[in-house]
């Protein structure tokens, strides 16, 4: 089975840096998530190799953006590397998914304690702020801009901890379970339910209940990893 031709990444502006480091990065972020996608829907099966030269042509790139995907994409344990041959598409076992998730539901109940502590009302009114535009998402029934702003959803909470160093490590840690939480969002009625297990924790946060806000955290994180559990059961 090969990549999905008409999974072609759209071409995003170049980013901060040099215009050609920016783009680099742009495209290897844009083939890491097609890629994954394909795999976690079960269009790319365990096994598949995945040819370097093949994957640059298809998408009108350079090895490097792609070489780098399949890096990260081992790092979540989608895809298998080799020395010397190509990578093969692999899928964590399900053990491996629940460690990974455990420690991201904690990671994120401290960023949502810290965050409920030290955030500044500037920072507290943009949370709030994302909170609503969600809650417009999801009476569109928009699952992929959905996605998108629950990024920026909790990276405003990890920036809101004021602790760069778990901000880092968090968001290192969500990058590895990225393809698994956009997965979740197919399931029926995940959309209002991720909505209203916001809505906990941005009243928590609001109020500074810094107890709250991490037990908030940690069941919507939890929550999470069932609904992925459920969408792998039912496809």
């Amino acid at each position: 089975m090969t990549l999905s031709d008409s999974a072609k990444p759209a071409r995003d502006k170049p980013a901060a840096q040099s215009p050609a480091g920016r783009k680099s990065a742009t495209r290897t972020d844009e083939l890491r998530l097609v890629i994954a996608d394909e795999i976690v829907q079960g269009r790319l099966t365990p096994g598949t190799p995945l040819e370097e030269v093949e994957i640059a042509r298809r998408f009108g790139v350079s090895r490097t953006p792609v070489r780098e995907a399949i890096r990260q994409l081992a790092a979540s344990g989608l895809v298998e590397t080799r020395a010397h041959r190509s990578a093969l598409v692999a899928l964590p076992s399900l053990e491996r998914l629940r460690g990974m998730f455990d420690v991201m539901a904690e990671l994120e109940a401290i960023c949502a304690g810290l965050a409920a502590l030290h955030m500044t009302s500037s920072e507290r009114q943009a949370l709030a702020d994302l909170h609503e535009v969600l809650g417009e998402l999801v009476r569109r029934g928009d699952p992929q801009r959905y996605h998108e702003q629950n990024e920026h959803f909790h990276g405003a909470i990890y920036t809101g901890s004021h602790n760069d160093y778990l901000a880092e490590i968090t968001l290192a840690t969500r990058a590895r379970l990225s393809p698994f939480r956009r997965a979740q969002f197919r399931t029926l009625g995940r959309l209002a339910l991720s909505h209203a297990e916001h809505d906990r924790v941005v009243t928590a946060i609001l109020r500074a209940d810094r107890t709250e806000a991490e037990a908030a955290m940690r069941g919507h994180i939890t929550v999470v990893e069932a609904a992925y559990e459920r969408y792998q059961g039912d496809r």
